[in-house]
């Protein structure tokens, strides 16, 4: 281990030891290729489908198809650019959000520079869009809606399950990236045609993703080639990567009352050590717990970050490119470029504990007030039932 406090889980998580023991066999002496018909080949396709089963058991689905992917990235380019290229000729709208991932907003601007028609969606100071804004948005020449589930700079969770029912309505298909959520926050399968997801933000390996697919939804490939998996993505699985991302997605089910019990109480300590002078970016209710995204007026984030070096976090005015420009979820938020710029986002989780979290904010708020002097960085000291108000919460 590096030393590092790491508080940057919507980054990446660290691998579960289960996860990599499901790893090793298939790096090891069960080598061989899942597409092959012999032995080895069958004998590694069969944890290939193991693995499916586990992920799909993970989303809670009752039916629909689990497709394996490079990555989320890769889902998503699939899903929206192989749903619109089998939409009807006059179906040619996508809907989306002004706070999707890169990997969506992207995608949905290289097809409108195709000739298809793009409507991104404003939301509330809090991040979230509001259904009634949707079902405006909506007619029949929309083929797909496009929307996060969990976002990954903020955390707020939008209302999916009531979103999914109106593109139905209008007879568009529903997209959710659901990298951030799998595992941890309930996915309104029956609402959604499409739900990609990620290894990695899971405790499982990189390189690898998923797309779900509800039943009788076929997007064109976005890969030609061997049609490997059910001809619709071409390329040979790995399958220590799928065996990794089974088992990580097992786990994420079997812990997953437990987990949410511990970031829960690390989203109390968290905020209790910031105090009110840090101010929540987006909802402070209908949002992960385990995403923190704050701002404190003054503050450069960016240099903060270089001078806590012994904590691993992420600035929430993520620039792209090196452009200089703040985060474009931020910024949806109403935030001007110095409240962007003033924001930081901490991340935590299974293997988090709550005293490497006490010591991250603390050299976080010592580097803070260093760089604000006379301004004071923290709340206030609370009374002493307050203090015990707060461990009776974290027991619950």
């Amino acid at each position: 281990m590096s030393g590092t406090l790491y508080l940057d889980y919507q980054a990446t998580t660290p691998i579960a030891p289960e996860a990599r023991a499901a790893m090793l066999p298939y790096l090891d002496e069960k080598f061989g290729n899942p597409h092959s018909p012999h032995k080895m080949g069958r004998e590694a396709a069969a944890a290939v489908e193991v693995a499916r089963d586990q992920v799909i058991d993970c989303i809670g689905a009752e039916n629909g198809r689990l497709y394996f992917t490079g990555g989320a990235t890769e889902a998503a380019n699939w899903a929206i650019k192989g749903a619109l290229a089998n939409a009807p000729q006059d179906r040619k709208r996508i809907v989306t959000a002004a706070t999707e991932h890169a990997c969506v907003l992207d995608t949905c601007e290289y097809l409108e520079g195709q000739g298809y028609e793009l409507t991104v969606l404003d939301v509330s100071g809090e991040g979230l869009v509001d259904p009634m804004a949707v079902e405006e948005a909506l007619d029949e020449d929309v083929a797909l809606v496009a929307l996060m589930l969990v976002n990954n700079e903020i955390g707020v969770i939008q209302r999916i399950a009531e979103i999914g029912p109106l593109a139905e309505k209008c007879g568009a298909l529903m997209f959710c990236d659901a990298v951030q959520a799998l595992g941890r926050v309930t996915i309104p399968w029956q609402q959604c045609d499409m739900i990609a997801m990620s290894g990695h933000k899971i405790h499982g390996p990189k390189g690898i993703g998923a797309l779900w697919l509800a039943d009788g939804v076929k997007p064109a490939p976005l890969l030609h080639g061997g049609g490997q998996e059910g001809d619709l993505r071409s390329g040979t699985l790995a399958p220590a990567l799928c065996a990794g991302f089974g088992a990580a997605a097992a786990l994420m089910a079997e812990r997953h009352d437990e987990d949410c019990a511990h970031v829960e109480k690390l989203w109390a300590t968290a905020t209790h050590h910031f105090g009110d002078r840090w101010t929540i970016n987006g909802s402070d209710c209908a949002r992960y717990p385990g995403n923190l995204n704050i701002r404190l007026d003054g503050l450069d984030a960016a240099r903060l970050i270089s001078d806590v070096r012994g904590v691993a976090f992420s600035a929430g005015s993520a620039c792209a490119s090196g452009s200089g420009r703040p985060s474009h979820v931020l910024s949806a938020l109403g935030l001007s470029k110095e409240e962007a710029n003033a924001s930081i986002r901490l991340g935590f989780g299974r293997y988090t504990s709550e005293e490497e979290l006490e010591e991250a904010i603390d050299l976080i708020l010592g580097a803070a007030g260093e760089q604000l002097p006379g301004s004071p960085v923290e709340g206030d000291e609370p009374h002493p039932e307050d203090e015990e108000q707060l461990a009776e919460d974290g027991d619950e």
